[in-house]
């Protein structure tokens, strides 16, 4: 039995991580939080509490479990909150991760972003050059160049605007979102000059899984298949619900006031990952029934 590390449990990645291994009698899971577990099943695996901006407390961590791998999928995610607190943001992104790899000689997952690239030609191979916009983006870049300049094993999973169902209430996803405002009869404004691969979060996990099964290093981009942009998945989400899609206003991205710069047009190319991995990402309407199953 190996012993798998996963940070970040509490997230939306995080917690299908823990439940996808921990379903593998060949894996023995340690998972890692900032704060108390907050997944809803409690058995199956060991949970430990860490901040891993405090070097010592990766060092203990890792002490204690010696694991032979690590998927480091805890971050700051949101691109806004990263403008605006630069300091917390590269702590978080950046710092932890260059503690957590040089603390161990465990194969190293670590979990990355669209937002690397400027969105000027998406979709991108995993070959494209990075230019990220935002600091966020930014610190993302700094953290893959710190995993890549590690001794032991490594890898990056790049993965584009992750949605399912959240142990936390208050995390929502795009379908959630449409789903819950028009069945309200509330008008929403949608962007339409944006255009990503949304990923289901379960294919996600399990891509993630096949990359450590094969110990497959380097490079991956895992997300969905179909190229859209949010108003093309909104109005799949209202055609799936049967709610009325008039109550949604097709708007461009300068509608908006964000501190952070989005990319244009990204989403990825995932033939490498489909060819040699055998990742098999769900459509976003696949994706939509998963999500609604979920929901009940």
């Amino acid at each position: 039995m190996k012993k798998v590390l996963i940070t970040g449990s509490n997230g939306l990645l995080g917690q299908y991580l823990v439940q996808l291994f921990s379903e593998d009698a060949a894996w023995q899971v340690i998972a890692t939080g900032k704060g108390p577990n907050r997944l809803r099943w409690q058995e199956g695996y060991t949970y430990v509490t860490a901040d891993l901006s405090i070097p010592e407390e990766i060092t203990a961590l890792i002490a204690a479990h010696q694991p032979e791998v690590i998927i480091h999928s805890g971050a700051m995610t949101q691109a806004d909150d990263c403008e605006r607190n630069k300091e917390a943001c590269w702590t978080t992104n950046v710092t932890a991760t260059r503690h957590l790899r040089a603390a161990s000689d465990a194969f190293f997952l670590f979990l990355s972003t669209d937002f690397v690239f400027d969105g000027l030609s998406g979709p991108y191979l995993e070959t494209d050059l990075v230019n990220p916009l935002s600091y966020y983006g930014s610190s993302k870049v700094a953290a893959e160049r710190a995993v890549m300049a590690g001794a032991a094993p490594w890898a990056i999973a790049r993965t584009v605007l992750v949605y399912g169902v959240s142990d936390d209430p208050k995390r929502g996803n795009i379908i959630t979102w449409v789903k819950g405002n028009l069945e309200q009869g509330k008008a929403i404004k949608v962007v339409d000059d944006q255009w990503r691969t949304p990923t289901l979060v379960h294919d996600l996990a399990i891509g993630c899984k096949l990359i450590v099964e094969q110990q497959a290093q380097g490079i991956w981009h895992l997300s969905g298949k179909d190229l859209m942009t949010p108003f093309d998945m909104a109005l799949a989400v209202a055609e799936h619900f049967s709610l009325d899609a008039s109550l949604m206003e097709r708007v461009n991205a300068e509608t908006f006031t964000q501190p952070a710069k989005r990319p244009a047009r990204t989403g990825f190319i995932i033939d490498k990952a489909v060819e040699q991995l055998g990742y098999r990402p769900r459509s976003f309407k696949e994706g939509i029934e998963v999500v609604k199953t979920g929901l009940k």
